[in-house]
């Protein structure tokens, strides 16, 4: 970014940015981060680098994300000069339809358990990825994390609180104890644990490729757990799973050139975010004023009712997209906001159809190339089942289903259900700028588009602009079938003033208490003029960035 001399100056900024020339990661576990550099030094491309760190931080960080799971990445691939998106989510089972709910007499699809399991397609992620940009073997990349699970790793203090929490939901669950509870209880802070079964794992896919998890032992043995468990996923549902390469999608707020990726992700939301946004002197408003967050909330109120009506698989569904993200359906959204009180319920745009958790990272090598990734379970573990002697926890995205007929994102077999994570890129004047990400199930694509208005509105840095405090509206309507009737609840950081509070209670919002719910961000920021990448991480979460 020619002419990026921002200097920390905000009282809430925790650190200076890291600058480097060769090489930037940015990942929430000081390890993975590690790693990251170490395949970067050694020769490999972001790509490579990111796989690696993932595979390890799947090890490391398993309260957020694991091969259980499912991945989205961006990739800027400085070759080509252009963006390429992955979308590696995977399908809900042949078995799992609305009928099988409704005839046991169930509403909604179970958040835990073995019901709500779809196809994990992170492994599948990795070797697309790699496909397609890899530079150094398979085996190499995932040698450092099936190192850690052999010799053992200290759990860092984020993840051991989040292993008290999902033990508390999930422990109970057949595998989950043997594996993650090998004194009889989750590991504490700066104990060291090792997960040798993944290390099986992880050893056969480095051996035999990503068939050994969809079409070999592994997928046998996943299948026979489910079975045994009463769960729906099947060994032909992992055989028949592929990831698809598509387009990223974007708005440009203020000169800069927003991507996200497209339903069935909620990229989106953060896009149509940013433009009403943009209609706004938000600047004037002043960061932390009540004028701002009351601005930012409805817009983000309007923006979800979109997101609960038309996001789904677009295989499945005719997702209005290029309507949803234009200037001109924002302007007509923009005309609900009340400038001083705040809307109860708000309704979904009026779209004529023509036929009708988490972690983030990001890594950049000397070379130019970004990847902007992002891999979770879904609330946290995931859902529980534990196959066998595997060593990781498969995810529960087929809660995300509704079960209404008339939704776009009712369930059906073979179909990717809504998912929350989501990568972000920046480019300015068709350059690569900044790829970055903030994980946390609903609070991402306020988190993108707040990150952005803070650097693009408020002249923030890049580690500023993830230090400062964070604004968290929940409540809206869901693409479950949920609806938001009083208006929801806004959840604010400590750094909001009192005076801001009672304004924007005055305004009729209702505040709740200021939890651990604002998400884990990483960013890394090119500046092509003097050729040196920024780095910047999450101060709420346990990892760092680091250059060379």
């Amino acid at each position: 970014m020619p002419g990026y001399d921002r200097n920390s100056g905000q009282p809430f900024a925790s650190r200076s940015e890291v600058i480097a020339s060769n090489g930037m990661a940015a990942t929430s576990h000081p390890l993975t981060t590690q790693i990251a550099l170490d395949v970067l030094k050694a020769g490999g491309n972001a790509i490579d680098a990111a796989i690696a760190a993932n595979a390890a931080l799947g090890l490391m960080e398993p309260t957020g994300n694991g091969i259980g799971g499912d991945l989205f990445a961006i990739v800027w691939d400085a070759h080509n000069e252009e963006l390429a998106g992955l979308n590696a989510s995977g399908r809900a089972p042949a078995l799992m339809t609305p009928e099988y709910f409704r005839e046991n007499g169930m509403r909604d699809i179970p958040k835990y358990g073995p019901l709500p399991v779809s196809v994990p397609g992170a492994v599948d992620g990795w070797f697309e990825l790699h496909g397609r940009y890899g530079s150094v073997p398979m085996a190499e990349l995932l040698a450092p994390a099936i190192r850690y699970a052999r010799e053992g790793f200290p759990v860092t203090e984020e993840i051991a609180r989040l292993f008290i929490v999902n033990e508390q939901r999930i422990g109970h669950y057949a595998g989950f104890a043997e594996t993650f509870m090998p004194r009889g209880r989750v590991p504490k802070k700066g104990e060291v644990f090792r997960n040798p079964r993944l290390a099986d794992t992880l050893e056969a896919i480095a051996s035999d490729g990503r068939d050994a998890f969809y079409k070999g032992d592994i997928a046998r043995r996943i299948d026979a757990y489910m079975i045994e468990q009463g769960g729906l996923l099947r060994y032909g549902d992992l055989a028949a799973h592929t990831s698809e390469w598509i387009a990223p999608v974007s708005t440009n707020y203020r000169g800069w050139d927003v991507h996200e990726l497209p339903p069935n992700s909620q990229g989106i939301a953060a896009l149509q975010i940013l433009n009403i946004l943009e209609g706004y002197d938000i600047a004037a408003m002043g960061f932390g004023s009540a004028e701002y967050v009351h601005t930012l909330v409805e817009a983000k109120k309007l923006a979800f009712e979109d997101r609960a009506r038309y996001y789904a698989d677009m295989d499945f569904a005719n997702v209005p997209v290029e309507t949803l993200i234009s200037k001109e359906y924002a302007a007509e959204r923009r005309e609900l906001i009340s400038p001083d009180k705040a809307a109860r319920k708000v309704p979904a745009g009026d779209i004529r159809l023509q036929e009708g958790d988490t972690i983030y990272m990001t890594v950049a090598d000397r070379d130019g190339n970004m990847i902007s990734l992002i891999q979770s379970n879904y609330n946290g573990m995931g859902s529980g089942m534990t196959p066998g002697d595997l060593g990781f926890v498969l995810q529960n995205r087929a809660d995300l289903f509704s079960l209404d007929a008339d939704h776009a994102n009712v369930l059906e077999p073979g179909k990717r259900p809504f998912q929350t994570i989501i990568p972000a890129f920046v480019t300015k004047d068709g350059k690569p700028l900044m790829s970055f990400g903030l994980m946390g199930g609903a609070m991402q694509p306020q988190g993108h588009a707040q990150i952005i208005v803070n650097m693009v509105d408020f002249g923030m840095n890049l580690q500023e602009a993830g230090d400062a405090g964070r604004v968290n509206h929940k409540g809206s309507s869901e693409p479950t079938g949920s609806t938001m009737t009083d208006g929801g609840v806004v959840h604010l950081e400590s750094g909001f003033s009192d005076e801001t509070r009672r304004k924007l209670e005055a305004m009729g919002h209702k505040l709740g208490p200021s939890d651990h719910g604002f998400g884990g961000y990483q960013a890394i920021m090119w500046d092509e003029a003097e050729g040196v990448y920024y780095g910047a991480s999450e101060v709420r979460k346990d990892g760092h960035a680091a250059g060379y």
